[in-house]
């Protein structure tokens, strides 16, 4: 029974220091991703981004910023031997939002499974797995789906609006491309952060609420979704519409705030803990 009891002591002692292999992390996206590193981009409403979120609770996790704002999956697609990405055993793929406001063709999956270039989502996905795969063929890769969206603002030039997701933008979806990279991942059985039906960010919970001029009595409300839809904002005579107290899964109805980034977070914690 001693010598049981002291064979199972030695064996606490010995996980206790047990130390899991280091593991690089090359972080590929637009804008979302290059605020983890750069909270002036947000006029300090953030402090944490999702990156710094995951190596908190996978500090054995060691990561490289691949952010660019405004960047599309064709974007990124043209410019993958010029950004610096490196080896390493885990890559994440956080594109699409920026893809579907300019209309970049979503193409089919044949696309990708052709390698058909840079003309449509499909076949730029492609062109960027192939340059992870020839610099890590046995890599892990995360394929993230955009996040939901609301009416965007931005915070440092308030010229610059865009309309959320409830309406087509050019007679496509923001859902459409999430589905896409579904697809590619269920196809090459890539692991999936499905961010655009699964993270808990949405139209009702993007911002707490809009606040804008009463039509009626121009006088400014605090208008929650789906009631703000349509009222006009004039960015030459009205108010941020998303004051501080507005932030909610995001800060500016796009880009998330601390909570946000660690639903994010959440989710890449639950894959990469099993690497």
């Amino acid at each position: 029974m001693k010598k049981s009891l002291s064979l199972l002591l030695l064996l606490v002692m010995l996980s206790a220091f047990d130390t899991h292999k280091e593991l690089k992390w090359e972080a590929i996206g637009d804008s979302i991703t290059y605020s983890n590193s750069h909270p002036e981009a947000s006029q300090h409403r953030i402090s944490i981004g999702y990156m710094d979120d995951v190596i908190k609770a996978l500090p054995y996790i060691k990561y490289n910023n691949h952010g660019y704002p405004g960047w599309t999956a064709k974007s990124m697609a043209e410019n993958m031997e010029k950004i610096g990405i490196e080896k390493a055993e885990i890559y994440s793929i956080f594109l699409g939002t920026n893809d579907w406001w300019v209309g970049l063709p979503i193409g089919t999956l044949s696309d990708y499974q052709d390698n058909t270039g840079n003309q449509t989502a499909y076949g730029c996905y492609r062109i960027i797995i192939n340059k992870i795969r020839s610099l890590n063929p046995d890599a892990k890769i995360i394929l993230m789906t955009p996040l939901q969206r609301t009416e965007y603002v931005d915070l440092n030039n308030p010229k610059v609006f865009i309309q959320g997701q409830n309406k087509a933008k050019e007679g496509v979806f923001l859902s459409q491309y999430a589905d896409a990279i579904k697809t590619i991942a269920k196809a090459e059985c890539f692991e999936l952060a499905d961010l655009y039906y699964k993270s808990g960010i949405n139209l009702k919970n993007a911002v707490n609420f809009r606040r804008l001029r009463n039509p009626q009595t121009h006088e400014y409300k605090n208008y929650t979704y789906p009631h703000y839809i349509g009222i006009p904002y004039d960015p030459a005579t009205d108010e941020y519409p998303y004051p501080v107290e507005a932030m909610n899964m995001t800060y500016d109805g796009l880009h998330p705030s601390d909570k946000g980034h660690a639903a994010i977070a959440k989710m890449l914690v639950k894959i990469m803990k099993r690497f």
